[in-house]
């Protein structure tokens, strides 16, 4: 869907039609507030935020919002997932439903306490 270059989030979430841009302010708004530390950037041609670690990617196709959290999230969320389309690392959200916000920080929250533990794990054995 995006056409053009990009280096921003701001210029990734412009390139799209007016009721996606929505769709991806909001995404985007529920990622900052879940994990406000985190660093914003353009990565894989998405934005995509890191806090020790990737958290999240996230992007707009024509039939879909992907929401990629990494595979674990996937796993520790499949019940919660269930009434959505998903593969190994993204999870697909419809566009023309409302975008759950509520799950997004969940899984954003345990993704932030997961890649904690990783960077204290690291540390320790350093």
């Amino acid at each position: 869907m995006q056409k053009g270059r990009f280096s921003t989030v701001d210029e990734y979430i412009a390139l799209h039609p007016a009721p996606i841009k929505e769709g991806l302010a909001l995404i985007r708004k529920t990622i900052k507030t879940a994990a406000p530390g985190a660093e914003e950037m353009i990565s894989y041609q998405m934005p995509a935020y890191k806090l020790n670690g990737v958290l999240v990617f996230f992007s707009a196709t024509k039939n879909h919002y992907g929401f990629y959290p990494t595979s674990r999230p996937i796993i520790a969320f499949r019940e919660k997932l269930k009434s959505f389309e998903t593969s190994k690392g993204v999870i697909r959200l419809p566009l023309d439903k409302p975008i759950p916000v509520k799950l997004i920080t969940e899984i954003v929250k345990w993704q932030v306490k997961e890649n904690l533990l990783k960077a204290e794990s690291v540390k320790l054995k350093a």
